[in-house]
């Protein structure tokens, strides 16, 4: 170690001690490794950040496999250790996210322009496969408003669900399938970070429009085909109990199940109702006859080779991601507040299995709803159970109770859709992003406003859009800010930052806080040489700012990698510098560059420039301190 004796800076307002006696430590290199163990780590993190094998290491070939068969089937860690206490507590839950998923399937099926029965279709099968292979004990399974409102929406762009219902029931099971696909597929090849490009700002602004948006369209329930003051008034009063009973919930989370029993008991009464007085004479629109029995099968209507296929692709390719970010997040949510966790790629394996299944059962696109899910943990859920049990009473619904539904209005499940929608539009997060990022507020308009006034998958398109554009601007405009020292200390910081930061005379102290690559080094150079020449041709009577320059000081600690662009800018740089004819043997100095920086600066530099001990410091302030008495004529450095 090399230790090097310093003054004192300072001038006749104030003087800092940058240290009597500083020792200069080494940058070491990191340790060498093959370009296959470096691929291998990268591919590792990448890929199998959680260390999914962690488990079996020291374990015997019969526990492995037992550990194996747990994690592709997780019902098979819990299921042997289920008792009676934990099915009260499920039967509970289940019975009541079942008296809340029957009228919201058939709502959420008439959303998609699908026969209200497919609801109940896929709020049976779907949640059966999920409590075998999903992860969450929270998540209740079934349609979403959001993903038929999209499904819906794209379809009915080539097809009319009135004029050819068999072809668009048909293109519906075939985008379920490639929604399911595609799910599944994100999940086995671990490439669940993909998901992460629909922000929570674009989400919040997507689903405001589409909640207004299917808010608008149940109008025609609402109000009538005729405008008949029956259906208005009915209309008005079940939307009126509707919003109230989640008022209530809302204020006093313990009575949920006031909510949650709503629109059941809403389906009921009208149903009543129109039967006693025969409503459905007097202008009164009604559901009408149901198919009774179990899911009939459907494989024999998915479409691959006519000329449907690319719809029914980019539909399912949409709904998707859409169910899919939808069905993790809330699985997260609730996980987080009974402090367990759930695996994402198995999610989407689950998530993504049950819809391949129920494309050919007669399903559409399903994920966890929110709702549902909201219902299901305050109920008092424990495990994935209380979907077998929403299941079975949906089962007996299919069986023995649809001739009950026959005379249930249309004017009600569009006042239990609107209400169920309501709460999509988020207008207190709005409002924290508008506080904490403009930016993202300005996403989350484009998502809003794109869904409300083109389309719902257009606006969704431009909302990620700016969101990636957000991203490319951050990585070819990297964050690179000027520092000076605090006085008193060793430390520097952001002179916009930190007020009370000042510049050291002679030094040009800039910290870049981003990758250095091919996107963003032309810009670092032209920012760079444009401080340099600043300092070099402008007098500064500000004390932050003064003329002098001796070394440019780089601190790396930000960077975190580097490509062979990179390795040229800093070569590029010193070039610069010397045509300036500057003191290039001393002008450039790197400080802290991380372990793969330094790594290919090294192989890079023949001529062992950025290997002197006067060019590469661990810190900014021993780099200073080193410097400051190689400036010659100039014992005493002035601020």
């Amino acid at each position: 170690m090399e230790q090097q004796k310093t003054s004192t800076i300072g001038n006749s307002s104030h003087s800092v001690e940058i240290g009597m006696e500083t020792e200069v430590h080494r940058v070491a290199p990191p340790p060498r490794r093959s370009t296959f163990h470096k691929l291998k780590a990268r591919l590792k993190e990448t890929f199998f950040s959680d260390d999914p094998l962690r488990q079996f290491k020291g374990k015997a070939c019969k526990t492995r496999f037992l550990l194996a068969a747990q994690y592709i089937f997780p019902i098979l860690e819990w299921g042997p250790k289920y008792n009676l206490k934990l099915l009260k507590s499920d039967i509970v839950s289940g019975l009541t996210i079942a008296s809340l998923a029957i009228p919201q399937g058939i709502s959420y099926a008439k959303l998609a322009n699908l026969p209200p029965i497919v609801g109940l279709y896929s709020s049976f099968v779907p949640p059966l496969i999920y409590a075998v292979l999903g992860s969450s004990r929270d998540l209740a399974v079934g349609p979403v408003s959001i993903a038929s409102l999209i499904l819906g929406s794209m379809l009915r762009q080539e097809v009319s669900p009135v004029k050819d219902p068999i072809l668009f029931l048909q293109l519906a099971f075939s985008s379920t399938f490639f929604a399911g696909l595609f799910q599944a597929s994100l999940g086995f090849l671990r490439l669940g970070f993909m998901i992460d490009f629909l922000s929570k700002a674009t989400l919040i602004g997507f689903m405001g429009g589409a909640a207004i948006i299917v808010s608008l369209q149940q109008l025609k329930s609402l109000l009538g085909i005729q405008w008949s003051w029956q259906t208005i008034l009915m209309g008005f009063c079940f939307l009126s109990f509707l919003l109230i009973t989640r008022y209530i919930s809302m204020r006093k989370p313990n009575l949920f199940w006031v909510s949650a029993g709503a629109p059941l008991v809403s389906v009921i009464l009208s149903t009543l109702l129109v039967f006693a007085f025969k409503a459905q004479n007097h202008g009164i629109s009604i559901i009408g006859t149901l198919q009774q029995g179990l899911n009939p099968p459907s494989w024999s209507m998915l479409h691959f080779h006519d000329s449907y296929l690319g719809l029914v692709l980019k539909t399912g390719l949409v709904t998707g991601i859409i169910s899919l970010t939808e069905g993790i997040a809330v699985g997260r949510t609730f996980a987080a507040l009974k402090n367990y966790q759930v695996d994402g790629n198995k999610e989407m394996i689950a998530i993504g299995l049950m819809n391949i299944v129920g494309s050919s059962t007669s399903c559409y696109v399903t994920t966890g709803a929110f709702s549902r899910s909201a219902v299901n943990h305050n109920a008092g859920c424990k495990t994935a159970m209380s979907n077998i049990i929403m299941a079975v009473t949906i089962m007996v619904t299919l069986l023995f109770l649809m001739p009950l539904f026959r005379y249930t209005p249309n004017v009600v499940l569009g006042a239990i859709i609107v209400t169920a929608v309501v709460g999509l539009i988020d207008v207190p997060a709005a409002y924290q992003i508008w506080k904490i990022d403009k930016f993202d507020f300005v996403v989350m308009l484009c998502a809003f406003f794109g869904v409300l006034f083109i389309t719902v998958q257009n606006g969704l398109a431009i909302a990620v859009g700016i969101s990636i554009f957000k991203l490319l601007l951050q990585v070819t405009r990297p964050k690179t800010v000027l520092m000076g020292n605090i006085p008193g200390t060793d430390i520097y910081r952001d002179l916009d930052h930190y007020k009370e930061a000042i510049c050291v005379p002679g030094f040009l102290i800039l910290s870049i806080e981003a990758p250095i690559n091919f996107a963003n080094t032309t810009y670092l150079k032209e920012r760079i040489t444009r401080w340099i020449d600043e300092h070099e041709s402008e007098g500064r009577n500000d004390a932050k700012k003064p003329p002098g320059l001796k070394y440019v000081v780089l601190d790396l600690s930000a960077v975190s990698s580097i490509d062979t662009n990179g390795v040229s800018f800093f070569k590029d740089l010193r070039m610069v510098m010397e045509k300036k004819n500057l003191e290039a043997s001393y002008l450039l100095v790197l400080v802290n560059p991380l372990g793969e920086v330094i790594e290919k600066l090294q192989r890079a530099d023949d001529e062992k420039q950025f290997a002197r001990p006067d060019c590469l410091f661990l810190t900014v302030g021993e780099a200073v301190t080193f410097l400051a008495t190689n400036i010659k004529n100039q014992p005493t450095l002035h601020l």
